[in-house]
């Protein structure tokens, strides 16, 4: 059983996710920003954003129904509960009891899903073209997903996050050939689960070209506040997937303040570099055709069938 002190530290860890997420947003977005030789908004923009939404009145379509109105709540609290299974800066969480990796990937599915629903629900056809793009999306990215999930588990012994993330943090830097693979797929996989470019282009409300702002397009108030936090928290998770398992670099094994001071900046550190890098490639590449998506993903299934039979070999 874990100590007082123990789930202490997982439930920060769980909080620091949700709270950190929409700083990791900005500074994509002012990455964004210098790369375009703009000056952009200060890093604390999404906070200000989110602020300014709550505080704002909502605009409810006549023809949705309680599918609509819940969805958010879904998002966030699905997303949110996630952010409790990640170790963060420390190699375990003592909410690891309650579920592991599969349980991450299945409360993604869960808020993916309903998301669609709502997109369908408003009979708009905007969102309805973009459910359909998640949906095909989806379909291609699950296989990648736990494929990229299957061989993390054969190397280090099972899906329970802890017992991976305390394996990987005492060894070496990818010391199996098979994980430079999973992490190639990893990142692809990452791109595709948060709709950045090639895959989806954040930043736009163009009809020809978006997919997740198709399916949101109808939400206002509230209601888009915990949408656009649901969408930081997610990445946010991502980012510290990638990060503690294929670089587990400087996090602490002991509840001690000195080792949990270095896990955190570290964590901080590798979260906002990795961060600024997809912002940076987000800028040198333009949003690839909707048909072209499936040759991307397809990069990234093989490259786990290639970490898979390495692993065999």
């Amino acid at each position: 059983m874990y100590s007082i002190a123990e789930i202490l530290i997982g439930v920060i860890q769980g909080l620091a996710i949700i709270l950190l997420s929409p700083l990791i947003t900005g500074i994509m977005q002012k990455t964004k920003a210098r790369t375009q030789k703009r000056i952009g908004a200060t890093i604390l923009q999404p906070y200000y954003d989110i602020i300014k939404l709550i505080k704002k009145d909502e605009v409810v379509s006549d023809q949705s129904s309680w599918i609509f109105k819940v969805c958010p709540w879904i998002n966030f609290v699905a997303l949110a509960t996630a952010a409790f299974f990640i170790p963060l800066f420390l190699t375990y969480s003592p909410f690891g009891l309650a579920g592991d990796l599969l349980l991450v990937v299945g409360l993604f599915a869960l808020a993916r899903f309903f998301t669609m629903l709502a997109g369908l629900d408003v009979a708009s056809s905007f969102g309805g073209l973009g459910s359909s793009r998640e949906m095909m999306f989806s379909a291609l990215l699950e296989p990648a997903l736990f494929l990229t999930i299957f061989i993390v588990a054969l190397t280090y012994g099972g899906t329970n996050l802890s017992t991976i993330v305390a394996a990987v943090a005492g060894a070496t830097l990818l010391p199996h050939p098979q994980l430079i693979f999973a992490a190639i797929a990893m990142f692809i996989i990452v791109l595709g689960e948060t709709g950045r470019l090639p895959f989806d282009n954040p930043a736009t409300h163009l009809e020809l070209t978006m997919v997740h702002e198709a399916m949101v397009l109808e939400y206002s108030g509230k209601s888009l506040a915990l949408i656009e936090w649901s969408q930081a928290i997610k990445l946010m998770i991502l980012l510290a997937l990638v990060v503690n398992i294929f670089a587990p670099w400087g996090i602490s094994s002991s509840i001690t303040v000195a080792t949990l001071g270095i896990g955190f900046i570290s964590l901080v550190a590798k979260i906002s570099l990795l961060a600024v890098i997809i912002a940076y490639l987000e800028s040198t590449i333009a949003k690839w055709r909707l048909f072209r998506i499936p040759d991307l993903i397809t990069i990234a299934i093989a490259s786990s069938m290639i970490g898979m039979v390495l692993y065999y070999l």
